[in-house]
């Protein structure tokens, strides 16, 4: 009932009744996102009126009402498919302002029209495999980046901004071409680098190092949503680019990789989009080339340098006290070197771990990071060595049972998820400089047997990656306990009381003359294998007695 009477009035009315219609069918249904297959007819009929309407020269305001009520059909699949025409597309293009050839948007009153419109394409190109076809066509991508080029620098048009982002990630999510346009004929990294340098307000303080206010102000919920839509086209963009060859490109990656770190050091709005800012910000790492990533720990300012900031590598082993003190400070220094970011990362993933599921969509992004960077940088090695694989001092307990990073990593490689467990003992042996000792010293042989095996290392040895041979210093706790640490659990296990000990004479005459009768009823037909067992069993009760 509530589309045909809208259609009626959208076919016989004038301006005001249309939109009066249209907004009351919007306020209705601007939850709803299933739709009865009873009324698809009168939609599909109500779409093609509302684009007739557009045609025309009415008001901003019934602009915005039948762009809202389109935008809620177009969730609607079935209905989009008679609907999207080129004629149709270029009616929204227009809208959007991607077909004007002027470099500014003046006209503050259109700018509702304008984000309308892009949120009509988001849906309809998502939706529609026709549509898809049509922005190829239609040049949507080059015309997406040359809006984004008009207000890259406009704050109060950051809702454009943020759709204009959006309808580019579901172009590159849904066409590869589109991915390489952007990436080389398009120019999108440095144009999107730009866009969340922006929506961050960065001020550079040398070529990749930006200034960080700890006391400044969140960022702004738009602000917030305009840099996560920039991510997420971001990470389209470079998702094939694990080799650097042309130092342009280097140079733009290590860009790219300052305004990250800068990411993961400020916070959103809430807890919930800080977390979502920089769980794409970890995706987005993981496309930048490993030499690049050099960028995320820089060495002291002059104003830290002035400031005689303790540095971790600086304190003896057995001053846990001052190293975690250093820690909970603004400025995290190791060997003279800014590890915030590293830092952010740590925390990062062991909120990950503590959620306890999702680990193969949440987890094994940011711990796959992390073993690239340790792999490839010695001080991000050495700080996370520090951090997650400390010294060992109580080794009482089994190496996964505790609360610890390195008790949830262990946890973790036993895992039932291939992918999880696989990552997270990785990580473990990277830190371990791939030595199969200094491993099963933190996790145990039980806990390691998986990772051993498929690197065909169960006899010991090491991995095919090159570290500097800087060894490992125990602590006298440790060395201590070492003799009496069971390999395969990793940890200080008690004797095991003697059995013999608590036993008479007589009881051992009689356990000892069990035995000799035992081994006398061996037939010539019993196996070696038996009598053998039976032996040393002879020998072990010998041992204990003596």
């Amino acid at each position: 009932m509530d589309e045909e009477r809208a259609l009626y009035i959208v076919r016989a009315g004038e301006a005001g009744a249309i939109e009066r219609v249209l907004r009351d069918y919007s306020d209705k249904h601007r939850a709803t996102f299933k739709f009865e297959s009873t009324d698809e007819d009168k939609r599909k009929k109500l779409c093609e009126g509302i684009f007739k309407v557009l045609l025309k020269d009415i008001p901003t305001t019934c602009q915005v009402s039948c762009l809202e009520v389109l935008r809620i059909l177009s969730r609607d699949k079935k209905v989009l498919v008679p609907v999207t025409t080129k004629e149709n597309m270029q009616i929204l293009l227009r809208l959007a302002k991607l077909n004007e050839s002027d470099d500014s948007l003046e006209k503050v009153s259109e700018f509702p029209v304008i984000v309308e419109s892009l949120k009509c394409l988001c849906n309809i190109v998502f939706n529609s495999q026709m549509a898809q076809q049509l922005s190829l066509e239609l040049n949507l991508a080059a015309k997406l980046c040359n809006l984004l080029r008009k207000c890259k620098d406009r704050k109060f048009i950051n809702d454009i901004k943020c759709f204009d982002l959006r309808l580019l990630f579901v172009l590159s999510l849904l066409h590869t071409d589109i991915r390489s346009q952007l990436r080389y004929e398009l120019q999108g990294l440095p144009l999107l680098t730009q866009i969340l340098e922006s929506a961050f307000s960065i001020k550079w303080t040398d070529e990749y190092e930006s200034a960080i206010d700890h006391n400044g102000p969140p960022l702004s919920p738009q602000e917030t949503d305009c840099a996560i839509e920039a991510l997420k086209a971001l990470f389209n963009v470079t998702v094939d680019s694990w080799k650097v060859h042309k130092e342009s490109e280097s140079h733009q990656f290590r860009v790219m990789a300052a305004v990250l770190r800068h990411c993961l050091l400020i916070v959103g709005p809430t807890e919930d989009k800080t977390e979502e800012l920089h769980s794409n910000a970890v995706n987005l790492l993981s496309n930048v080339p490993v030499s690049c990533l050099d960028v995320l720990i820089c060495p002291l300012t002059h104003e830290e340098t002035a400031q005689e900031a303790t540095t971790l590598d600086e304190l003896p082993s057995d001053k846990t006290a001052e190293k975690e003190t250093v820690l909970k400070s603004n400025t995290m220094v190791y060997n003279g070197m800014n590890m915030e970011a590293i830092h952010v990362l740590l925390n990062f993933m062991e909120k990950r771990i503590d959620k306890g599921s999702s680990y193969r969509e949440g987890l094994t992004p940011v711990l796959s990071l992390l073993t690239e960077c340790s792999r490839a940088h010695r001080n991000i090695r050495k700080f996370l060595k520090d951090q997650v694989l400390p010294p060992l001092r109580d080794v009482t307990n089994r190496p996964e049972v505790g609360s610890t990073v390195r008790n949830k990593l262990v946890r973790l490689m036993t895992h039932v998820d291939l992918g999880v467990k696989q990552i997270a003992a990785e990580f473990l042996f990277v830190l371990c400089k791939e030595r199969v000792d200094s491993l099963l010293k933190y996790t145990g042989y039980g806990n390691a047997a998986g990772l051993l095996a498929a690197r065909g290392l169960l006899a010991g040895g090491r991995g095919d990656n090159w570290y500097s041979e800087d060894e490992d210093t125990d602590t006298e706790e440790y060395k201590n306990a070492k003799p009496n640490i069971n390999l395969i659990t990793g940890h200080l296990e008690e004797p095991m009381p003697n059995p013999i000990d608590e036993m008479t004479e007589e009881q051992k005459e009689y356990e000892a003359m069990k035995l000799v009768n035992m081994l006398d009823k061996l037939s010539s037909t019993q196996s070696r294998q038996e009598r053998r067992a039976l032996e040393n069993k002879g020998m072990i009760f010998e041992s204990l007695s003596s």
